[in-house]
């Protein structure tokens, strides 16, 4: 039925053949679910021809069903576990993973996005694709999920891997499905609102259903529902987002916030929950949304894991069991008759014939909450460094802002006091001049030290002329101006000497 190949360089070995009698693996097993990668784990002995030929990440690994023609699982080996017991008898087990795992052997890069849903995933995929071989690319498929808008608005991260970055921005966002398909040996992501189809084929007693158990989770029942619309605007001087209300329907319930379930309070009491429309703006239509959303509340979770005759590998029925699709599900006994949908799949390569099924919500396991956790606390880090950073600013800002304020008040002061209708006009002037201050002083040279054979701060004729002059002997300044004193002091007594004579010459003249 199944046929298993590894494959090296592009190298085929067998490892499992579908033939009777012929080489099996001791153990294989597929698990399949929506939304997950895929997984293989499986065992040989040291006889296989697949012995010492495994190479973790490198080595791809095919699940072939000869009946179907398809390939029900296509990955690459991950870490092995090997054991040998006391007579001797070794064996290796080893976990695959599928091809949805090279989702992870790319980072995405830091970039802000404004766009549709298909163009976000076609900029994941290709930036991934960009970092990776060939072999690990994906081309863009069918996309059908979007929003009221098709419109986003978001950032990517570079801590985030391509996987989790569609994981985020896009499934736990919009929602849909991711579903991998193959076209002449080209590999499509596609991202839809539901994979699979509904089938007619019925899993019920006495025919394929072979156990049946059923898992019920009430806790998210709500009896006292509050409908929340869009945010008020505060009008609070600093109020944020945070603090802002939402729109409610007291306005239009007899001032009460809230809407009520009799029936479903006299059964499980009073559990308020909320649910909140962004999009909504009236009370009335609130009222609408929130008495809608109560109608068609699930009253609990409900989770089926079921084991069951795969029949279309025997021939006997016209479709066989896949994830994503829908069957009718009857079960007398624990009065069960609904369509339910194959979320989980669980399949044995030796017994193909039973499959294990987990049929209707999803629950999220352990390892799953724990994984929200991380995310949610990852969350709060990275808003308190984008806090941090953003009062960094704000301060920066602020100190900015508390200048300016200064120099306006001071030049307002100065208007109030002066009353001079030319200041406004010598401010500009002022400002103007200043500019031009700064363009002068950024066109002053800057000079170098001038040498005989380099011009500088003067030229170096200049400065060769400069080196000849020296000083022959010391000069006492003080003495030298006495001696100017002197000179002057002489020379004014024999002008005055002078005159005195040119007097008495012209006195005698026209004495005569």
């Amino acid at each position: 039925m199944y046929k298993v190949t590894i494959i090296n360089d592009g190298i085929e070995t067998t490892i499992h053949s579908p033939n009777v009698d012929d080489l099996k693996l001791p153990t294989g097993q597929i698990k399949k679910e929506i939304n997950l990668i895929d997984s293989f784990n499986f065992s040989f002995y040291m006889n296989n021809p697949g012995f010492g030929k495994l190479k973790p990440l490198k080595t791809l690994i095919n699940v072939l069903n000869l009946k179907t023609g398809k390939y029900e699982f296509e990955g690459r080996i991950l870490g092995p576990s090997e054991n040998m017991d006391d007579t001797g008898l070794y064996d290796a087990s080893y976990l695959s993973e599928g091809e949805l795992g090279y989702l992870h052997d790319s980072q995405q890069r830091h970039l802000e996005f404004r766009g549709t849903p298909i163009e976000l995933f076609t900029t994941i995929l290709n930036y991934h694709n960009s970092q990776v071989e060939s072999s690990k690319h994906f081309h863009v498929g069918n996309v059908t999920v979007t929003n009221s808008t098709n419109n986003l608005y978001l950032y990517l991260s570079a801590e985030v891997d391509t996987f989790d970055t569609i994981k985020d921005k896009l499934i736990d966002t919009l929602g849909g499905e991711l579903q991998i398909r193959k076209e002449n040996g080209v590999r499509f992501l596609d991202l839809l609102d539901r994979v699979g189809e509904d089938k007619n084929t019925e899993i019920k007693i006495a025919k394929n259903l072979l156990s049946i158990s059923r898992d019920v989770d009430p806790t998210q029942i709500i009896t006292r529902l509050t409908p929340l619309g869009t945010r008020i605007e505060s009008t609070e001087e600093g109020a944020t987002d945070a603090s802002e209300a939402r729109l409610t329907i007291e306005t239009v319930n007899n001032g009460i916030p809230y809407i009520d379930s009799p029936t479903l309070i006299s059964e499980f009491g009073i559990q308020g929950g909320s649910v909140t429309w962004d999009d909504v703006t009236l009370p009335n239509n609130l009222m609408t949304k929130g008495n809608e959303w109560f109608a068609n509340q699930k009253i609990s979770h409900v989770q089926y894991q079921i084991s069951a005759l795969d029949l279309f590998l025997l021939g006997l029925d016209i479709d066989n069991f896949n994830v994503g699709n829908s069957h009718p599900v009857k079960n007398s006994i624990m009065g069960i008759d609904e369509r339910l949908r194959i979320i989980g799949k669980s399949l044995d390569i030796k017994s193909p014939q039973n499959a294990a099924l987990t049929i209707g919500d999803k629950f999220k396991t352990l390892n799953q909450y724990q994984s929200d956790m991380n995310k949610s606390a990852q969350q709060v880090v990275e808003l308190q460094n984008t806090v941090s950073r953003q009062s960094q600013t704000i301060g920066v800002l602020k100190t900015e802002l508390s200048t300016v304020n200064d120099a306006v008040i001071t030049i307002q002061s100065t208007l109030e006091e002066n009353d001079i209708p030319a200041l406004e006009q010598a401010v500009t002037d002022l400002q103007e001049a200043i500019n031009n201050l700064n363009a002068a002083v950024d066109e002053i040279p800057d000079y170098q030290v001038v040498t005989p054979t380099t011009d500088g701060l003067m030229s170096s004729l200049d400065k060769s002329k400069l080196d000849l002059i020296a000083v022959i002997s010391s000069v006492d300044l003080d003495n030298f101006k006495q001696k100017l004193d002197l000179i002057t002091v002489a020379n004014a007594i024999n002008l005055d000497q002078l005159e005195a004579r040119v007097t008495n010459l012209e006195g005698g003249q026209s004495n005569a």
